[in-house]
């Protein structure tokens, strides 16, 4: 990216002017620039010793002091995170991605770390894990929230919760979907814009989780395990037969449920291209079908106990990947979506992972020492406003008409693109892509 420092710096000043104006004390609307700049900046480390050394403030002691012990509160700067992320890539045609991330650790003492599964790795290991809320348009992410999940060793630890400043309003036992749909009504309540809800299969397994988004009125599509009992739309409700004891309900399916691998078999695939990414296009074959989720009310049926009655009609959707590997999704997207608008739809997630490596490779998401809350929160938060800013600089290259190198092997559109993008969008590029700034060594003196 052609910005000289003196350039970028000046930019970056006035990108924050309106986060800095939320700060009401001098010294931290002084370290809050600085904060930001560290992370941005070079080097491969990016905690506060490391980052206060390279801006030259000779002490690290103001950079800890504003990151963990100082008495400000982060929701204002939250608050418009949403704004800017909703001016960079809010509209009904963008996604909101429900995900989550892990922070490896080593030892035991970081606020919420414990073994737990991380995705990232592909294992169980001794992490911290976020929950996070990703906002993305024509494959241009911005993430606009990180939210610590508490495992059981900890919420059952009230000490442990005091020791690591964790504030009585998060001590209660949540889980990761739960804070997910905090999160979403935070993000709404904000006015930020968005289209469909897009999870993973680790919230889509939860018949809770897919029915408060329905609740609310939003549209979704999340994965699911291969063994969800679905029933096809069509099943007939019939009047239970005979018994000693008296049927809750004055009608029950005919059928019984089926796992949704089982429901798909002798479907017709049709192979669709979503993307062309740097290894050529990508491709799998998908197929889809009406049916209705068994997550209704549980009853006895058919001789069973622990059954579902069936719930909301819904799309199924498989997907054949060329490994052999199958996939299975639910979305409450219209009855007549085509499948391509499903399958581009369901891919769409994939933003998110990639900003969560941008995140962490690049601005340092991973390399707070700290072990409190407050400290692990605010650094994330940082980190969020670094990358919010990063991608408004690279949109402003965009749309100049600057293209890098890197930024050629991108996207064809997912699906048909009058469907997804709007008519002005070029799809040459996919912004997120282009290289961050800056990239030499510099001093940023603190201005007084």
């Amino acid at each position: 990216m052609a910005l000289d420092r003196q350039g970028w710096e000046v930019e970056l000043a006035r990108w924050l002017e309106p986060f800095v104006d939320h700060l009401s004390h001098r010294a931290r609307r002084r370290m809050c620039p600085l904060y930001i700049a560290g992370l941005i900046g070079p080097g491969d480390r990016k905690s506060v010793q490391p980052m206060a050394e390279r801006l030259g403030l000779g002490s690290h002691d103001r950079l800890h002091h504003f990151v963990s012990s100082g008495a400000w509160d982060a929701a204002p700067l939250e608050g418009e995170l949403l704004v800017q992320a909703d001016r960079l890539v809010g509209g009904a045609d963008a996604f909101l991605v429900i995900d989550d991330t892990a922070l490896p650790k080593k030892g035991t003492r970081s606020v919420g770390v414990a073994p737990q599964y991380a995705s990232a790795l592909g294992k169980t290991a001794n992490c911290q894990t976020l929950v996070s809320l990703t906002l993305a348009r024509d494959e241009v992410p911005v993430p606009v929230s990180l939210r610590l999940f508490l495992p059981e060793s900890w919420t059952g630890n009230p000490d442990r919760l005091e020791r690591a400043g964790v504030p009585l309003s998060a001590r209660t036992s949540r889980s990761k979907p739960e804070i997910a749909l905090a999160e979403l009504d935070r993000v709404r309540e904000a006015g930020v814009r968005f289209g469909p809800v897009l999870a993973d299969a680790a919230y889509g397994i939860s018949a809770s989780f897919r029915q408060a988004l329905s609740a609310r009125g939003f549209l979704w599509a999340v994965g699911i395990p291969r063994i969800q009992k679905v029933f096809p739309a069509e099943v007939a409700m019939v009047p239970p037969p005979p018994a000693r004891r008296q049927s809750s309900q004055p009608l029950i399916p005919a059928t019984a449920a089926l796992a949704a691998e089982v429901i798909l078999e002798g479907q017709r695939w049709r192979m669709i291209r979503w993307r062309r990414g740097t290894k050529g296009v990508l491709k799998a074959a998908f197929t889809a079908r009406r049916v209705r989720v068994a997550d209704g009310p549980a009853v006895r049926l058919h001789g069973h106990n622990n059954q579902h009655m069936p719930g909301e009609e819904v799309w199924l959707v498989g997907e054949r990947r060329s490994s052999g590997k199958r996939k299975y999704y639910l979305s409450n997207l219209p009855a007549d979506t085509d499948l391509k608008t499903l399958a581009a739809t369901i891919k769409a997630r994939w933003v998110c992972e990639q900003a969560h490596q941008q995140l962490k490779e690049e601005l340092g998401l991973d390399h707070y020492e700290g072990r409190s809350w407050t400290g692990l929160h605010r650094h994330a938060l940082m980190t969020l406003i670094a990358f919010a800013f990063l991608q408004h600089q690279r949109l402003a290259v965009a749309r100049r008409g600057k293209k890098s190198p890197r930024a050629t092997a991108s996207a064809e559109p997912a699906g048909d693109p009058s469907q997804h993008h709007p008519p002005d969008c070029k799809r040459t590029l996919v912004i997120s892509h282009l290289p961050l700034l800056p990239t030499t060594h510099h001093v940023i003196t603190p201005q007084t």
